[in-house]
């Protein structure tokens, strides 16, 4: 993907990935699947265009990096984030304030089912920042995540007979 967000794009959705994240593809197959996390970046990418949206995805493994880039979006006038903090998401009151602080609108996404995992997954403080919360369908879910925001901000699909 590129390293700064299409200047052109008016309308850029900021894909974030936490910690581990960058391992998807050998980490623990069973749980979150085959398919790596340049996988997830093309179908975010493929997704966003559908709706007119300009996808920017980056993956960190530490915490001040995706606050930092929560800031970002909101300097860039990003339309929205989806964000996928990984064990973050379970213990990070810094996140959920930065998304809290930026005001654009979020969906949390998690690969596996959280719920029916160790009892520590059950919570969420960056669920509690979003406007919705996607868990269970494997990297299908920011496919969802990103058609839910697109309904969230009037983004239509585009009609693929005119494309």
């Amino acid at each position: 993907m590129a390293d700064t967000p299409d200047q052109t794009a008016d309308k850029i959705v900021y894909i974030l990935n936490g910690p581990n994240l960058n391992l998807l593809g050998t980490r623990e197959p069973e749980t979150y699947g085959h398919a790596t996390l340049s996988d997830v970046e093309a179908l975010c990418v493929r997704t966003a265009a559908e709706f007119g949206l300009s996808a920017y995805c980056r993956q960190s493994n530490h915490e001040g990096g995706l606050i930092d880039l929560i800031h970002e979006a909101r300097g860039r006038g990003a339309v929205g984030i989806i964000i996928n903090a990984g064990a973050y998401s379970h213990t990070s009151i810094a996140l959920h304030d930065a998304l809290v602080g930026v005001k654009i609108p979020t969906v949390e996404v998690h690969i596996s089912n959280i719920h029916v995992r160790e009892e520590f997954r059950h919570h969420s403080f960056t669920a509690r920042a979003a406007f919705a919360s996607i868990c269970g369908f494997g990297i299908d879910g920011y496919r969802l995540a990103i058609s839910g925001l697109a309904a969230r901000i009037g983004a239509k699909a585009k009609d693929k007979a005119r494309a």
